[in-house]
């Protein structure tokens, strides 16, 4: 295996996958890889550029963490190659004697076809008889318990808000066992559906160096309010493993209150150069991961180009993108009338300011004019939810109008009692 520059890494040693349901071909989600060492680490798919017959070509930061299978993931020379499965309709097994494996969208891999033997063992002979498509083989055990495999085969294509109701349904235990098989990513995005009690149990739950890696891939909003909820200790060692880049931007977040501009705002909004063009923006928009809300506008500021960044120039709207030729500077089209907020502007202003201007972007800014992150809509509607809201979710309900009714005159006469003591509304106005 070779980087980007053309120096060897290691050697390619198998392939981890993951049976997906409804007969769909198993995804490939990385490589086992030996260093120089036979020190064997992990490598996700995500970072190989290309694979030929003699050597794969990854870039990136390679992580040297010693490789752990997971209870639900297989290994293709490991368990695949040799394995005895059955094709649909045949009245005897056959062997595994390869696989192919081709990519099916950017990043994306996947087990193509398979190389079958039909001899009365797995070393009777050393050729193969037939080639296959992966879904001419019925599905076979391997490794983890048909029940494990079953629900992540199930959860793969579940949206992260029903793969949540599946873990808060299950029991503490039963939990624990699925989150400690899902990948990172699919965990991540369903932490950040659970209600905040079952967000902290299940992330200390988990080992310490599994539940830093979880927090780098939540939004850094979402995971500076888990770990606000855990003990100072827990919450310490648990950025004290987090990679640098990603514990400061939690850090940063959680000097603010959960109810502000501050709190609320992502650190991670796309952000250009004044001297960007709209081709660039708009590849920027595209990028898998980012979120409509954060898709919708684009920041431009000075260098650094990083939160906090230089000076903030203004803002551009994606439909503004979409009219202008690809050419244009983005500078040049920056929204003038759009005042940034402050990250101290409570909740009920950062709402009327969405109200008012109709966005579900916005930017936030400190005293000199630094771009600090932005505030999606997402964010203001989580923030103004009932408490509970999550819960209710879980339980497939939607809060009652008498609970609406509720906090809405709890809201007023929190204003009306503010009022009558001098201090202004909540918002500080």
């Amino acid at each position: 295996m070779m980087d980007t520059a053309g120096d060897k890494l290691g050697t390619v040693r198998d392939v981890v996958v993951q049976v997906r349901s409804a007969g769909r071909a198993p995804r490939a989600k990385g490589l086992v890889v030996e260093l120089f060492a036979q020190h064997r680490v992990f490598v996700p798919m995500v970072r190989v550029r290309t694979i030929s017959a003699l050597q794969v070509t990854i870039s990136g930061v390679l992580n040297t963490r010693r490789f752990e299978r997971r209870e639900t993931e297989i290994l293709v020379l490991q368990d695949l190659v040799d394995s005895q499965v059955r094709r649909r309709g045949a009245d005897k097994p056959s062997w595994v004697f390869d696989v192919s494996i081709r990519q099916a969208r950017s990043h994306d891999w996947e087990i193509d076809e398979v190389a079958l033997r039909s001899s009365t063992g797995p070393f009777a002979r050393r050729t193969y008889d037939t080639i296959v498509d992966w879904s001419d083989i019925d599905v076979f055990v391997v490794g983890a318990g048909r029940s494990t495999r079953e629900v992540l085969a199930r959860m793969e294509d579940m949206k992260p808000a029903d793969i949540a109701r599946e873990l808060h349904d299950m029991t503490p235990e039963r939990r624990e066992e699925i989150a400690a098989a899902l990948d990172d990513e699919s965990l991540a995005d369903a932490i950040e559906e659970l209600p905040e009690d079952v967000q902290v149990e299940l992330i200390q739950a988990l080992e310490v160096e599994r539940a830093a890696d979880i927090l780098e891939e939540m939004n850094p909003d979402d995971a500076a309010d888990l770990v606000a909820e855990l003990t100072p200790e827990v919450a310490e060692q648990l950025l004290g493993r987090m990679e640098p880049d990603d514990a400061q931007d939690v850090r940063r977040l959680m000097t603010y209150d959960e109810f502000t501009a501050g709190g609320l705002m992502t650190p991670e909004p796309i952000i250009l150069a004044p001297d960007d063009t709209v081709a660039t923006a708009l590849a920027r928009v595209r990028v898998e991961g980012i979120t409509p809300a954060l898709a919708a506008m684009v920041y431009i500021c000075r260098s650094p180009l990083e939160a906090p960044t230089g000076r903030f120039l203004g803002a551009v709207h994606f439909q503004r993108l979409l009219r202008e030729p690809p050419s244009v500077y983005v500078s040049s089209l920056v929204d003038a009338d759009l005042e940034p907020l402050r990250p101290e502007a409570h909740v009920s202003t950062v709402s009327r300011y969405f109200a008012t201007y109709n966005l579900v972007s916005a930017p936030v800014v400190n005293e000199e004019r630094q771009l600090l992150g932005a505030v999606t809509v997402d964010d203001v509607l989580d923030a103004m939810l009932p408490d509970d809201w999550r819960s209710a979710q879980m339980d497939g309900l939607a809060p009652s109008e008498a609970h609406w009714a509720a906090d809405r005159v709890s809201r007023d006469l929190e204003l009306r009692r503010s009022r009558s003591t001098g201090k202004g509304s909540p918002d500080g106005r």
